[in-house]
């Protein structure tokens, strides 16, 4: 018995091995650009955050993308990469876009309820989505979370519209009207899993960038 169950850990992966899955590597691109943006949001350099949010959508987009079309990924692979995909979307859809209101709302705690629900909401959905899948096996249950990325640095192109005060309670009410959609029984088409919607994102990310890379300057 002792000697099978040391064949069996020898054979079993290192950890480090799956970091040179080409899906992972995206993963963890994107799990880089929501530092980034989270750093940004701390520092209240918030045209960055926006450039960090999206590439996070467009690089989360891309594992996906990359690994249905690799040959030769074994069930350990398709896995772990599940793994560890939904582990970073709570912090690229979760975390980031709470910090982000917390940041914006200049961490006056009436914000830390917001979003503490935008987490939540967030790490609900993702267990959801862990335990039943894709509704009849094409949408999804509840707005995916990358929705959440895509639609907030949207909103944001309108910030200086309005004064500081203002906008914040756009953004609070927007929050809260993506955690709600997020935990809702509403069916949403799987967006990444079509090319054409892919092309769109790709057009999307760098005229976000390039808008707000400009509004940087």
């Amino acid at each position: 018995m002792t000697t099978n169950k040391a064949e069996s850990q020898e054979l079993q992966p290192t950890i480090l091995s799956y970091v040179k899955d080409i899906p992972n590597l995206c993963s963890l691109a994107g799990l880089a650009c929501t530092l980034f943006a989270i750093y940004f949001s701390i520092l209240g350099v918030y045209y960055a955050t926006m450039i960090g949010m999206i590439w996070a959508v467009a690089f989360d987009w891309a594992d996906g993308l990359v690994a249905r079309r690799m040959k030769g990924r074994t069930g350990n692979d398709r896995a772990f990469g599940g793994q560890l995909d939904v582990l970073i979307d709570i912090v690229s859809y979760g975390v980031a876009p709470a910090i982000l209101l917390l940041s914006y709302g200049k961490f006056d705690p009436v914000f830390l309820f917001g979003a503490f629900l935008m987490l939540a909401a967030s790490a609900i959905r993702l267990s959801y989505f862990s335990v039943f899948g894709l509704a009849g096996g094409t949408k999804y249950t509840g707005l995916a979370l990358d929705n959440n990325n895509i639609i907030l640095v949207f909103i944001f192109l309108f910030e200086g519209v309005f004064s500081t005060g203002v906008f914040s309670v756009i953004l609070y009410i927007s929050s809260l009207g993506l955690a709600a959609l997020n935990v809702s029984q509403i069916k949403t088409p799987k967006l990444s899993g079509n090319p054409v919607n892919v092309y769109i994102l790709v057009i999307y990310t760098l005229g976000i960038s390039g808008i707000y890379g400009w509004k940087l300057l």
